[in-house]
C-alpha cells in the first residue's frame, strides 16, 4: 500500500472537512392544510401528495387510547 511523504496540513484537513457540516432541513407546506412537511412526502397530517389523497388518516378515539 501506499504510505504518504508528509503529514497533511491542519490547513488542508480542514479545507477537506468543510463539507462534512450537517445542513438544516428544507420543508415546504403542504398546499391541503398548510402544515409544514419534508418536501416530495405524503403529509402525515391530512394525507395528501401533490393536491390527491394518497393515504388516509385514522383519528385515535378516546376508547383506543385506554
Amino acid at each position: 500500500m501506499a504510505h504518504p511523504k508528509r503529514k497533511h496540513s491542519n490547513m488542508r484537513t480542514r479545507l477537506r472537512r468543510s463539507h462534512d457540516a450537517l445542513k438544516t432541513a428544507s420543508f415546504s407546506r403542504c398546499s391541503q392544510c398548510g402544515a409544514e412537511i419534508l418536501p416530495h412526502r405524503i403529509c402525515p397530517y391530512c394525507g395528501y401528495y401533490r393536491g390527491k389523497p394518497a393515504v388516509t388518516i385514522r383519528v385515535k378515539s378516546k376508547k383506543e387510547e385506554k
